[in-house]
């Protein structure tokens, strides 16, 4: 029996200001480049359809020649992890 409850931090009252947008496309961006890296190390390479067996990913791109859709996916851990680290009590500023 699965007991398992996912808690995330509670970011419902965050609200990211816009000047963050730039940092949450950069980070959208290293994640994928890190997915992709990790990939690869593994023995991934790039192919049409994703093959678990061949280990073939059409992601295995850059990221600015994803879908949009695979793009947001990225951003929306980006810009989760923004929103959690203002609801624990940190600030995100450029320096």
């Amino acid at each position: 029996m699965n007991t398992y409850e996912p808690r995330p931090i509670d970011t419902s009252a965050v609200e990211l200001p816009g000047d963050l947008t730039g940092l949450t496309e950069a980070l959208a961006e290293s994640a994928h480049d890190h997915w992709a890296r990790l990939r690869i190390a593994e023995g991934w390479t790039w192919g049409e359809q994703r093959d678990d067996a061949a280990k073939t990913h059409p992601n295995l791109v850059p990221y600015c020649e994803l879908s949009e859709s695979e793009k947001e996916y990225d951003r929306i851990a980006a810009t989760e992890t923004l929103r959690a680290i203002i609801a624990l009590g940190y600030r995100v500023e450029r320096v």
